[in-house]
């Protein structure tokens, strides 16, 4: 005669930390299924009262009257001052900066950077800059000056 004896059930600990993963895994491929959407949705709107960063995960508004329209420029930030060597709250992908960052001169900048041959540089008189990559920096920077009457 044959006698089983059945083995007492483990912990569910292992079960949990499985499902635990699972979770943050699936939560980790949705955060960066979204930066890459957002890198190719992402825009720029001038407004009479501010300019807006819209689609984007660092997106904001920040009102005009607290741009440096005469400081703005058109730059390339792949060497010099401007270059960001310093992420300090945001993605840095390949192709895509977004998020707070230091310039090679130690200035804090809201970065969301596509292309960085292409880039409108905006000062701000809150102690950063904005560096957004658009098709037409230069428009960019005039549409700006035009809505802060400058």
């Amino acid at each position: 005669m044959k006698e089983v004896f059945p083995i007492v059930g483990g912990s569910t600990g292992p079960l949990w930390l499985l499902a635990g993963m699972a979770v943050f895994f699936g939560a980790l491929l949705g955060l960066f299924g979204w930066l890459a959407w957002s890198a190719r949705h992402a825009a720029v709107e001038v407004s009479p009262d501010a300019i807006s960063i819209r689609g984007a995960m660092y997106g904001r508004s920040i009102p005009l009257k607290r741009l440096k329209p005469d400081e703005s420029a058109s730059i390339q930030i792949v060497s010099g001052e401007h270059r960001l060597v310093t992420r300090t709250n945001g993605a840095g992908l390949p192709g895509y900066l977004a998020g707070w960052f230091r310039s090679a001169s130690g200035e804090k900048v809201l970065a969301f950077v596509t292309d960085k041959r292409r880039v409108a540089y905006l000062p701000t008189s809150e102690g950063y800059s904005l560096m957004v990559s658009v098709a037409e920096p230069d428009a960019l920077i005039a549409a700006v000056r035009r809505a802060s009457g400058g």
